[in-house]
């Protein structure tokens, strides 16, 4: 018992090294393997993989494998920013510190961090959906431009989507959007020059 109470304590030293967000697997896998290598030895049905001149897998090794298999998660850098954004965040004050408390890099992919809107409200909820689907869009391209699917999937897994009223939501806030007349045709929309300035504002909320 001694025994394992120490491996315990050194698979959460382990663990504590690496990002928050993969500690706790990486703990379970380190332990798991452990458990199940003791169950092998106690039964007689150790194999052996390696040469005689290899060095035997370590508990750190095997936290860098959890690490990479997780893929490689990081901040944004200017660098990432398509030129129109770096403007944006020039214009209304933001940083890219702001812009890395909202989303994050895993190999190509741009991700986002937050889980909380900041808001009870079902249309303001899908306004800022909306807001932060057209930024997402415009780290690459520069096109502040969110298509209805892809806000209409993310309000109904964020529990904003009112299906009965979500036009009505897109034209009560036509002021943030540069269309004449928002229709069941309309496929996307892009923001307005007032949309980017409330697009900075949640933003600023959201930290």
């Amino acid at each position: 018992m001694k025994k394992l109470e120490d491996k315990v304590n050194e698979f959460a030293s382990i663990a504590k090294g690496l990002p928050e967000n993969l500690q706790v697997i990486c703990f379970e896998l380190l332990l798991r393997n452990h458990l199940e290598s003791s169950t092998r030895q106690s039964s007689g049905q150790v194999q052996i993989e390696q040469s005689e001149h290899a060095s035997p897998p370590d508990e750190a090794s095997e936290a860098k494998t959890v690490e990479e298999s997780a893929g490689t998660q990081e901040d944004l850098a200017v660098a990432d920013l398509h030129v129109k954004v770096r403007r944006f965040l020039e214009k209304y004050s933001l940083s890219i510190e702001d812009l890395n408390n909202i989303f994050y890099k895993e190999g190509d992919r741009i991700l986002s961090l937050y889980d909380d809107l900041k808001t009870t409200r079902m249309s303001e909820g899908q306004i800022r959906i909306t807001l932060l689907q057209a930024l997402h869009a415009a780290i690459n391209s520069g096109d502040f431009v969110a298509h209805v699917e892809d806000v209409r999937k993310e309000c109904a897994d964020r529990k904003y989507y009112d299906g009965a009223n979500f036009a009505a939501n897109m034209r009560n806030s036509k002021t943030l959007f540069d269309f004449d007349k928002y229709t069941k045709s309309t496929k996307a929309v892009k923001l307005s020059e007032n949309g980017r300035k409330e697009l900075a504002e949640v933003v600023k909320e959201l930290q």
